[in-house]
């Protein structure tokens, strides 16, 4: 573990946190995953959360502009390594593209239940539905749109109409964001074991038959492994 990062001259700490070697943006997103996800969002103050980073309330703000940037900061860092994780997958061409499948699901899921905070359980938060979160929302939009084009690329989505398409597309993109409710659910669940069998219902729903899944799996773990 790296010693903890000098403190800038006019960002005091109200307390000391125990060290992480994180710089001070970073412990307030850490203070805020705990808080908010086991105190609740509307429950937890800016000033809890600076408390909790070891900062000074007035300090908090060099970094956020106030609770809705913190929440938004947390809810992008869930879906961006996705989307690049996506991005690269999709510009493979030389894989079959279930597999990229399989690989991006397994990914996705992977990504959703690291760390030990459900941050995925804040997608649920009405306050999310605002303008504010709307970078959140292009992104995962973007996160969406690559899970369409490899089904798109299978053999069974290229059969498929738009629409069809699009409803496939939602109900792979949901199914992979239902691990969030598993999770709230059943913390301890198994994360790898649940990457898996996700990745395996999503290649299902998608339409590939069950004798080539075992080979697919393969390939999307070769994909992984790669990376």
């Amino acid at each position: 573990m790296s010693p903890p990062t000098t403190r800038k001259v006019g960002r005091p700490r109200a307390q000391e946190r125990p060290a992480s070697g994180l710089e001070p943006r970073e412990e307030v997103l850490a203070a805020a995953a705990e808080l908010f996800t086991t105190h609740g969002y509307t429950a937890t103050s800016t000033r809890a959360v600076a408390e909790r980073a070891g900062l000074r309330q007035a300090s908090l703000y060099h970094y956020f502009d106030g609770k809705e940037a913190i929440l938004a900061a947390l809810l992008e860092g869930t879906v961006r390594p996705s989307l690049e994780i996506a991005r690269d997958l999709v510009a493979r061409t030389g894989a079959a593209a279930e597999a990229r499948l399989w690989a991006l699901c397994h990914s996705d899921v992977t990504l959703l239940c690291r760390g030990p905070y459900n941050l995925g359980a804040l997608y649920l938060l009405p306050e999310v539905q605002t303008e504010r979160f709307g970078v959140f929302h292009q992104v995962r939009t973007e996160l969406k749109a690559c899970y369409g084009e490899l089904l798109a690329g299978t053999e069974p989505g290229a059969a498929l109409g738009a629409e069809e398409l699009a409803l496939r597309t939602d109900l792979l993109f949901g199914l992979t964001e239902s691990v969030i409710l598993i999770r709230r659910a059943d913390p301890a669940r198994d994360a790898s074991a649940l990457a898996v069998a996700t990745a395996d219902a999503v290649l299902r729903i998608a339409g590939v038959p069950q004798r080539s899944l075992a080979r697919l799996r393969r390939e999307g773990q070769q994909l992984l492994a790669a990376q």
